[in-house]
């Protein structure tokens, strides 16, 4: 479940992001916590909750979305954050607080969707899943985000992480629907690549943190997307 806040002090606007974030779930089966705000002062004086992504209105009457967004930063540097307006030039500040976009008024569905999937797929950049490993003096716990790809060979799979090298046994397909979520996708049928560590691609082998991999014929044009998609989820 993602967690979202929408910072508006319009009840208008307020109702259709909602409205427009109930729709995009029910489309893509993807289930939100929404919580509203009517003024950025309420965002920030509010301790007890945390959020995935922010779409923060830019004028607003006691504290605006620009400076609320400035004093959330501070405190969280994950939060995606989105700022909606009617003012386009307000773009080059946003970049200051590491906004991700902006949705111009009046807001319109499409225009909105693609955001909130821009939003969604840097949320997924972030997200790590933590996976336990037998080790010769006990259990290894493995962050999916230090991990560079995983091998398949005789029935054990092999984690070439950050920290070393780790073997488990198991099968390439639990481990391919395990990490789906977290931008590993499979180069050819021995190695499940984190896309996060891909450097570069040329002809038919991929560099990850040094290592070239073979891009199998079978796998090419599904790899390739998945590569281009991430790189543009994260502009």
């Amino acid at each position: 479940m993602y967690r979202i806040a929408v910072v508006e002090d319009e009840e208008a606007y307020r109702t259709q992001v909602q409205a427009y974030i109930s729709q995009y779930g029910q489309e893509h089966g993807l289930s939100f916590s929404v919580m509203t705000y009517t003024d950025g002062q309420e965002i920030v004086d509010d301790n007890e909750h945390h959020f995935d992504i922010i779409f923060f209105d830019i004028e607003m009457a006691q504290l605006n979305g620009m400076d609320a967004a400035k004093t959330i930063r501070q405190k969280d540097s994950d939060v995606v954050i989105v700022f909606i307006t009617n003012m386009a030039q307000y773009a080059i500040e946003g970049y200051s607080v590491g906004a991700l976009d902006f949705v111009l008024k009046p807001i319109d569905y499409y225009g909105f969707a693609f955001r909130l999937e821009r939003a969604i797929g840097r949320v997924r950049k972030k997200g790590t899943l933590e996976i336990a490993v037998t080790t010769a003096g006990g259990i290894k716990k493995l962050d999916s985000g230090n991990i560079y790809y995983v091998e398949i060979e005789n029935r054990f799979l092999h984690y070439h992480t950050t920290e070393g090298e780790y073997m488990q046994r198991g099968t390439m397909q639990s481990a391919e629907e395990m990490l789906r979520d977290y931008h590993f996708v499979k180069c050819n049928h021995w190695y499940l690549v984190n896309l996060k560590y891909v450097t570069e691609i040329e002809d038919n082998v991929v560099c990850v943190a040094g290592s070239r991999l073979e891009i199998s014929r079978r796998n090419r044009a599904h790899f390739l997307k998945e590569v281009t998609d991430y790189i543009g989820g994260g502009l």
